[in-house]
């Protein structure tokens, strides 16, 4: 998807759509209104006979205008004139993205100037709009024998003032290097368990470095990883034939002295839940227990993209978590890279296995902050369903910012207590903790055990079990948390 601005008068601008809003009641925004009184009121009288009221997800397509250079106008529903937040213009913009595809458009120019949307500037606007419509580009065809019909929509133009024009046009860098990471991310949630594999991974994070001199990708086998004494991330795969790996992302866009943002991602590529196995069903989505890992993969491949003079590093903690006479039982006991014992009370707790290794690893590289993020708990899905990630934290400045640019970026997290009246859940007989906490407060207690190999940097946890894929008709990884890290990250 090509974006641009535009800053001529809509009238004389040719395309082959502009698009136009109309707020509920007939109120016109001033954009809206210099063209229907170009038109002849021709907008004024679709209005009159009822053909669109306004609301949020209804539109009007008006072929051959007169008296203006664009070949079609696409009437809009914007809502109530009063109150339009970023969360319904962007609601907007997926319909119009839908229904532009519909008609078999290559290119539309965005008619919203001056568009009052709540707490939002051009720049936010134009980022919104070139996620909306490069998500929209996204189609799933790996393993398909027959791709899925193209998005034919292949150009968007803004429609900007000059004043507006260098902000807006960061806006639809930025947006447009977000949204390809989230369809990166996507689409590696999407691949099934006998694709996307550890080793899978990991020749991937090395293509994404060859493509990019700012990048620099180093992968840890199972040897390197027992010398380094990561019995715990290695309990995890010693049921499955496939190898684990450590994967390493260096993205250096500053210089050595400054400290890097480290991002920590879960990717069991597949989980049956090894001994502790999960029930058959919906089992098939235990491909998306790596959307973690995913969501690291997108944002580097943004950061890539964007080229924002920043460090960040990316780890990636691979494994298959199976049944076999190798695997890991209950009641095991493995010894952590940090020196810690772990009682392995349920094997399907795994996901806190590879990251508490990989977190103790991240310590080497002096980071200004560590951000793990991994579907780790049901509890979480239980708690936030698909709306929000679950975020804790060591650090309440670190938090509080989470929190913010989850609310900017439209992917929020809400913040769970991480209190020590949870640790003593974790207590074990046998290890210096269990990797479960007991029925109750799941989320936390995962954190808890977590926090206890962060105790040297400031650290938060995204449980994004909830958020991370669609269930059902529209069954798909959703590219989330990339927008919250890429707001988080471009604020340095």
């Amino acid at each position: 998807m090509q974006f641009s601005t535009k800053t001529t008068a809509l009238s004389n601008t040719p395309t082959s759509c502009l698009v136009l809003g109309v707020f509920i009641n007939g109120n016109l925004p001033d954009a809206t209104a210099e063209i229907d009184k170009a038109c002849g009121k021709s907008i004024s009288k679709i209005l009159k006979a009822g053909d669109i009221s306004g609301k949020i997800k209804e539109s009007v397509l008006i072929q051959q205008p007169q008296a203006i250079k664009a070949k079609r106008i696409l009437l809009v529903g914007l809502g109530k004139k009063t109150g339009l937040s970023l969360k319904k213009y962007t609601e907007v913009l997926r319909y119009t993205a839908l229904q532009l595809n519909r008609y078999s458009l290559e290119y539309c120019v965005l008619g919203f100037p001056g568009l009052d949307v709540e707490k939002t500037d051009i720049e936010r606007l134009a980022i919104q709009t070139a996620k909306v419509f490069t998500n929209a580009e996204y189609r799933y065809s790996e393993t398909l024998s027959k791709a899925r019909p193209a998005l034919k929509l292949k150009r968007v133009s803004l429609a900007v003032s000059t004043k507006q024009r260098s902000r807006a046009k960061k806006g639809l860098d930025t947006g447009a290097a977000i949204a390809l990471g989230m369809n990166e991310a996507r689409n590696l949630g999407n691949l099934p368990g006998n694709f996307c594999t550890p080793t899978y991974l990991a020749e991937q994070a090395k293509k994404l470095a060859t493509k990019n001199k700012l990048l620099k990708t180093k992968v840890l086998s199972e040897a390197q990883m027992k010398r380094l004494g990561m019995h715990s991330l290695l309990s995890v795969g010693h049921g499955s034939d496939e190898p684990s790996a450590l994967i390493i992302m260096e993205y250096k866009g500053s210089t050595a002295a400054t400290k890097p943002q480290v991002l920590v991602g879960k990717g069991i590529t597949f989980d049956t839940g090894g001994i502790s196995l999960k029930p058959g069903a919906a089992m098939d989505e235990m491909k998306f227990d790596m959307c973690g890992a995913a969501s690291v993969f997108g944002t580097m491949h943004a950061l890539c993209a964007l080229k924002p003079k920043i460090n960040v590093i990316g780890i990636v903690a691979a494994a298959e978590n199976m049944p076999s006479a190798r695997a890991t039982k209950p009641g095991d006991v493995v010894t952590s890279m940090s020196g810690q014992t772990i009682e392995i009370l349920n094997t399907d707790a795994e996901g806190r296995l590879v990251l508490c290794d990989a977190l103790t690893y991240a310590k080497r590289f002096k980071p200004k902050t560590v951000i793990d993020i991994a579907t780790l708990t049901g509890a979480c899905v239980a708690t936030f369903g698909n709306v929000v990630s679950g975020l804790l934290s060591n650090d309440d400045e670190l938090a509080d910012s989470l929190y913010q640019c989850g609310l900017d970026a439209l992917d929020p997290a809400w913040r769970l207590p991480l209190w020590d009246e949870y640790q003593k859940m974790l207590h074990s007989n046998f290890a210096d903790m269990a990797n479960i906490g007991g029925r109750y407060g799941g989320t936390i207690t995962a954190a808890c055990f977590l926090s206890r190999f962060t105790e040297d940097f400031k650290w938060a946890h995204l449980d994004i079990a909830g958020t991370a894929w669609n269930q059902g008709e529209q069954k798909g990884a959703t590219g989330r948390p990339v927008p919250l890290l890429m707001e988080y990250l471009l604020r340095g």
